[in-house]
């Protein structure tokens, strides 16, 4: 992609996890974009007119011409990213670690599930479900985790892009209760502390992110909020 190409828009919403995914690619790509919000659950007629399943993120494109492409779906849209823009390689070279990764990032949306569970149960019972099957999930992480801080150790890669907005809902969450979900994974917790520190990781969400999160919790009338009490 190049350096002078015109800027691109990354449709947004200030929680969604998939949104963040590709704002970090962007950043680590060092691809310039500006962000534009929606209300999800209040979407524009601009918006539906151009999102096929009515989600974020939107990575809209300008063309030479005058029209624009729009792309959907994060994964794909880190997969463009990686493709045609110049800065560092976020996937192995080698086909078989390529596919490995990709199967790990698939891994992340089945815990990001989970997370949606978490956020939504509003009785014990289902609290307890979601916490003991994103500890489960986190377990297998362990077992393919080497030193790092990264994934792959001192390379940033596109699994460290999609398990980051991961992490983050537990710097949230740990503010609430202690929900021990990390507790037998000592190399998850490390990586997880190591993406909490890069500048792109930081910068995928804006100041206010914790109190909207912690908002939404109240407003599901989640399990996790009355354990604040």
């Amino acid at each position: 992609m190049p350096s002078d190409a015109p800027k691109l828009t990354l449709v947004s919403h200030h929680l969604c996890p998939y949104v963040q995914r590709a704002a970090i690619v962007l950043a680590e790509k060092g691809v310039a974009y500006e962000r534009r919000y929606i209300d999800l659950a209040d979407k524009p007629a601009w918006f539906r007119a151009i999102s096929p399943l009515g989600k974020v993120p939107l990575l809209i494109m300008p063309r030479p011409d005058g029209a624009e492409t729009v792309l959907f779906e994060s994964a794909v849209i880190c997969e463009f990213i990686e493709d045609s823009a110049a800065g560092p390689k976020l996937h192995p070279d080698d086909a078989l670690e390529r596919a490995k990764h990709r199967a790990w990032m698939e891994f992340s949306s089945a815990i990001l599930a989970d997370i949606w569970r978490l956020e939504t149960a509003a009785d014990a019972a289902a609290h307890d479900t979601a916490t003991d099957a994103i500890a489960s999930k986190l377990a297998w992480i362990e077992r393919d985790l080497g030193d790092g801080p990264y994934f792959i150790g001192e390379r940033f890669s596109m699994v460290d892009a999609v398990f980051a907005p991961v992490f983050r809902y537990f710097d949230v969450f740990d503010r609430i209760a202690d929900l021990g979900v990390f507790a037998a994974t000592p190399k998850v917790r490390a990586w997880r502390k190591g993406l909490a520190a890069r500048p792109s990781v930081r910068n995928a969400v804006g100041d206010d992110y914790g109190k909207r999160l912690q908002a939404f919790l109240v407003q599901h009338n989640a399990h996790l909020i009355k354990l604040a009490a």
